[in-house]
């Protein structure tokens, strides 16, 4: 069974029953999967970002866009306008196929992966992740990376409050420390 059956068929009806919620639309449901890298190193290197938007299009199966500095910092010689990152953002049935990998094959890779704390889930529901390193996904080759990179996994969801978010994710599968 899929997150996507699973949330439908499942998770909805034990979220309604536990937050007493009178209405179906008020139930917490993912909306979309952030997955942002920043690389400091492309203010001296241009070609960083390419690789880092090829390694994050494999990870994501969509072309990731690169992000610009919004403003100057002059102790990091950042420009405003200059390309710093790679992000993309995932919905629909990709997001669901990615918090599946997540789950199943990802956060068991992790080394010493014992759960997520309880600071992953921040006051809005929402779950952030830092990875380390990008090798930590299947699709990655280890021969072909140039250097090891992480990347900030942000799942964005319509909960409350963050005992409704953390719920959701435990009810999903995903696993916290206890």
């Amino acid at each position: 069974m899929t997150i996507m059956d699973l949330y439908q068929n499942e998770v909805r009806a034990k979220l309604e029953k536990e937050f007493k919620l009178k209405n179906p639309m008020q139930c917490p449901k993912l909306v979309k999967v952030v997955l942002n890298v920043g690389a400091g190193e492309a203010v001296t290197n241009k070609k960083v970002l390419d690789d880092i938007a090829a390694e994050l299009g494999t990870i994501s199966g969509q072309k990731p866009i690169i992000t610009h500095a919004h403003q100057s910092i002059s102790a990091f010689k950042i420009r405003a306008g200059m390309p710093i990152g790679v992000k993309v953002t995932l919905r629909g049935k990709r997001m669901y196929a990615f918090v599946e990998k997540l789950i199943g094959i990802v956060l068991p890779r992790f080394r010493d992966f014992s759960g997520l704390g309880e600071t992953a889930v921040d006051k809005y529901g929402n779950l952030n992740l830092g990875i380390t390193e990008q090798i930590i996904f299947p699709e990655i080759d280890y021969d072909k990376i140039g250097k090891l990179r992480g990347l900030q996994v942000t799942i964005v969801t319509t909960a409350r409050n963050k005992e409704m978010g953390k719920k959701l994710f435990q009810l999903l599968g995903i696993p916290f420390k206890s």
